[in-house]
């Protein structure tokens, strides 16, 4: 079994800063990429932020200079920090990981966190 677990979510005054972290559990061979994504009320999921095993970053164009990812890969965590924060970044912020589980034979697969809540007031 694999399990991704968020927090840090949580209600922030619009130009403050809040801090995600996701820590993937299990029998984990090797993790490929760990990143987040996020759903607004009515949107699509959309991509926040991926973090490759090799080092390269991806952020969604709204969040470019002002979230960061990063990544302990001995504690297979990634944390998001996010500054600057403005109204619409408000909606559900989930991990998710490309990861090879035991007994998958290094054939890998996508799981997703719950998701936790980030509130943006203005």
């Amino acid at each position: 079994q694999v399990q991704l677990v968020e927090s840090g979510g949580g209600l922030v005054q619009a130009g403050g800063s809040l801090t995600l972290s996701c820590v993937a559990s299990g029998r984990i061979v090797s993790i490929n990429a760990m990143g987040w994504y996020r759903q607004a009320p009515g949107k699509q999921r959309e991509l926040v932020a991926v973090l490759a095993s090799g080092g390269s970053t991806t952020y969604g164009d709204s969040v470019k200079g002002r979230f960061t990812i990063s990544r302990d890969n001995a504690k297979n965590r990634v944390n998001l920090q996010m500054n600057s924060l403005k109204p619409e970044d408000t909606g559900v912020y989930y991990c998710n990981a490309d990861l090879v589980r035991v007994g998958a034979y290094l054939q890998s697969s996508n799981y997703w966190g719950q998701g936790t809540q980030v509130t943006v007031s203005s």
